[in-house]
């Protein structure tokens, strides 16, 4: 025989409380007393009583729950961003929905309308460049949402990130003050991802203040994965002229790159330097520890939650907010070597 689901009317009967003050008890529960929460919290263990979602939702048009969407599942900064995002969703009573399109913009749009044929009050996005077919859904559906990561190429006023311009023209000053000229980069695709954009935009501006620029084939489109980072080092290193430093997109990317420099026997940062992005815990534990920018992954998250939560109530907001992402000085950035070793010959 089937099991009888416990409902909320067998909660309020074992707790010994009304109906109304169980429900309560279970949404606001800052709004009961200590010993009716007690005593509701209790039977709810007894009974191994599940609130029944749809029909919550239903009654008061609120799932309270919140979708985020990101590039990728595989990077820690995202998972420590996502944890901080959870831990404030939770303090307002809510649960977090996470998804990802592993950086390809048309499995974007698919898998938002997945999550909102499950329903959701608000929704967190990565970055400011996204389908046009993405932005009608939300709007469609009147869905609040916040963009996360950058401030880069909108006039959206609900972001929370940091200028990824700003973020790489500043690492690219400090590289030319150690006196680099052959600078390369290994980011991702610019298609739909204006961090990898406008992060190349920062340093080609600060070239152009030293008299420098990018050359084509030292910029590298890889995965911001470690093998795209040994993919990138592979590309770099095979030609007569090479780079006297690399900036990568990710710390995933640089921390790849040097495992190939070891391989190679190219030495770091003697025979090239090598910079990453995103701070992540492992950039403290490379040899030498990586140079990189601390992006406020943390930060990030729990003022998103923050400022959803004024949008679903229906309240503005703070204004965009704009965080700050420092270069962080380590051992695998130093001056160039300028000897034949580095110009010419195969390593």
């Amino acid at each position: 025989m089937k099991p009888t689901r416990a409902t909320l009317a067998d909660v309020a009967r074992l707790a010994g409380v009304s109906l109304g003050s169980a429900s309560r008890a279970l949404s606001v529960p800052d709004q009961v007393k200590p010993q009716t929460l007690a005593n509701v919290q209790r039977a709810v263990e007894q009974l191994g009583y599940v609130r029944n979602g749809a029909a919550q939702a239903l009654a008061s048009r609120k799932t309270r729950t919140i979708a985020a969407i990101y590039p990728t599942l595989n990077n820690p900064i995202y998972a420590d961003s996502i944890q901080a995002l959870q831990q404030t969703l939770w303090g307002y009573g809510y649960q977090l929905l996470i998804a990802s399109h592993e950086y390809k913009p048309a499995r974007e749009l698919e898998v938002l309308r997945a999550i909102l044929e499950r329903g959701v009050d608000g929704l967190v996005l990565v970055g400011t460049d996204h389908p046009p077919e993405v932005f009608e859904l939300t709007r469609q559906c009147a869905l609040p949402y916040v963009l996360t990561w950058s401030v880069d190429e909108t006039q959206y006023p609900h972001c929370v990130g940091f200028s990824n311009f700003e973020a790489a023209y500043q690492l690219a000053r400090r590289i030319v003050g150690f006196g680099h000229q052959r600078v390369a980069m290994c980011g991702g695709s610019t298609l739909g991802n204006e961090r990898v954009r406008a992060r190349q935009a920062g340093t080609r501006a600060a070239l152009r203040e030293a008299g420098l620029d990018l050359r084509p084939e030292w910029i590298v489109e890889a995965p911001f994965t470690f093998e795209g980072g040994r993919q990138a080092l592979r590309e770099l290193w095979h030609g007569e002229l090479r780079p006297s430093v690399v900036l990568c997109g990710t710390d995933l990317q640089a921390i790849g790159l040097l495992d190939e420099c070891r391989a190679k026997g190219i030495r770091v940062p003697e025979d090239l330097s090598v910079t990453g992005f995103d701070d992540i815990e492992q950039a403290r534990l490379t040899q030498p520890p990586l140079t990189t920018v601390r992006v406020p992954s943390l930060e990030i998250g729990a003022r998103a939650a923050r400022h959803l939560m004024a949008l679903i109530d229906g309240k503005d907001g703070d204004d965009e907010i704009v965080l700050e992402a420092p270069v962080v000085q380590r051992g695998t950035l130093s001056a160039p070597c300028l000897g034949e070793r580095f110009r010419g010959e195969s390593a």
